[in-house]
């Protein structure tokens, strides 16, 4: 790398409107942080543009003295992509506007955005675009990784959703794509990550959701399989608006339901279904007959204060792995009880939820995103703050990952891939050689590489 952390600042600083953080400067550890604490990587310099010029003059900048970008939007995602050693990195925190025209049934947002902002710019129009699970979420990182919410196996992914992006390109050229302009290019954004481009502008298409069914139906731990052979049968049997989700975690001791359980540890199903509610009823009630849950909160609710209980702590140190299952049978239902009774603390996990309805309708080949089988994402997650437990957590994760294996269709998608996870062929199954070709034609100084994108050619 060329050039000192003075040179950078002095060569820099006179093209921008925006801000530029130094290393020496007091801000500058606390805007390199993102959500997972584990990572602790150092870019030379951090830069806070307010105009797409600024982003191009980064751009160009970090061509001309031969830095590497990363991007920082919401800051959320568990691999750290947005902070790369020794890399020019941009926070996007100022790319905060977000346009809903309630008409046309769109919403257009800065690339620094988060989907609790989204929910609550689209929830008075009584509409809700496909996001994230949890307010924290950046629109950005979920996006280009795919997108899959409580919204997705009725409207499909945040990816399917999208209409039109605008962005910066590593030639520092502002331009849009979108299904009749750069068709190509908004092929691989569906779903490549980061690698092509810096995204500033996101389109989606919105839908009218207002009310929703949703809430949870929490078991004793000892009642995890008959819980997990119910959350199996509404899926099979539930229709497509609603998407169930099953879980083993430890209830928080702010929890309203903590005094109601023997154990803080509890198999858990979570539903969430728009209207119209009567198949959703249906299964639902047919279950509760057939299971024995403690609690019992489904009920009608907005749906932005539905969404809003997913949201995180602000930071933790994070591990995780994601696999899809094509069947659930009794065989992998042991073996998910079984990682989820055995987690070292509180804050390991496992949570298995479908892959179905309209979020598996476009083919493979539609867009750079390749998850399209139906089935089941078995994720594998542990968070905690003491740095001296990380190999007992780091162990358990990987070791309940590689018991999974033997039954496991393939690895999951980039938006669940951990700091230290090898690259594989499989994040784009045969859709990879075709974005290597992008990636030539658009970055083909690897620009946006490091941690910031997959690594498409290993």
């Amino acid at each position: 790398m060329e050039g000192t952390e003075e040179r950078v600042f002095e060569a820099l600083e006179p093209r921008l409107e925006g801000h530029i953080i130094k290393q020496a400067d007091p801000a500058f550890d606390d805007v390199r942080r993102v959500w997972n604490t584990r990572i602790d990587r150092i870019p030379s310099i951090i830069v806070q543009p307010v105009s797409i010029s600024d982003v191009i003059q980064v751009v160009e900048f970090a061509s001309e003295f031969g830095y590497r970008i990363s991007v920082k939007g919401g800051g959320h995602h568990v691999g750290g992509p947005a902070v790369v050693d020794d890399a020019v990195m941009i926070d996007l925190a100022r790319f905060d506007a977000i346009s809903v025209d309630p008409t046309a049934l769109t919403v257009t947002v800065g690339g620094g955005v988060t989907w609790g902002q989204v929910d609550a710019a689209t929830a008075p129009h009584g509409l809700a675009a496909v996001g994230g699970q949890d307010p924290n979420i950046g629109v950005a990182g979920l996006t280009l990784g795919g997108g899959v919410g409580w919204l997705s196996r009725a409207f499909g992914l945040a990816v399917d959703n999208l209409l039109e992006v605008e962005l910066v390109t590593a030639a520092g050229e502002h331009i849009s794509a979108s299904p009749t302009e750069q068709e190509e290019l908004f092929w691989g954004l569906r779903g490549a990550g980061g690698g092509l481009g810096i995204v500033t502008s996101f389109t989606f298409k919105v839908h009218p959701v207002e009310t929703v069914l949703a809430g949870s139906l929490v078991y004793p731990l000892q009642e995890a399989h008959q819980a997990m052979r119910g959350y199996r049968t509404l899926v099979d049997d539930g229709p497509d608006t609603l998407r169930p989700l099953f879980g083993i975690f430890d209830l928080p001791p702010t929890s309203p339901l903590f005094d109601q359980v023997e154990s803080s540890r509890v198999a858990i199903i979570i539903v969430c279904a728009i209207e119209p509610f009567g198949g959703s009823e249906r299964v639902l009630e047919s279950l509760r007959h057939e299971t024995s849950p403690v609690v019992d909160s489904i009920t009608t609710r907005p749906y932005v204060t539905f969404n809003a209980a997913g949201e995180s702590e602000p930071f933790a140190r994070t591990t995780l792995r994601s696999r899809y299952l094509e069947t659930l049978d009794d065989q992998a239902i042991e073996t998910i009880v079984g990682i989820g009774t055995t987690a070292p603390a509180a804050g390991a996990t496992v949570f298995v939820s479908p892959r179905g309805g309209a979020e598996v309708e476009p083919p493979m080949e539609a867009m750079a995103y390749a998850h399209r089988e139906p089935g089941h994402h078995v994720l594998i997650e542990a968070r905690w703050e003491d740095t001296t437990a990380d190999d007992a957590h780091e162990s358990w994760v990987a070791e309940s990952a590689a018991k999974l294996a033997p039954m496991a269709s393939r690895v999951g998608s980039i938006n669940f891939v951990d700091a230290d996870e090898p690259p594989t062929h499989a994040w784009f199954g045969p859709n990879r050689d075709r974005l290597n070709r992008l990636k030539q034609k658009w970055d083909p100084d690897d620009r946006f590489g490091g941690h910031a994108h997959p690594r498409w050619q290993e």
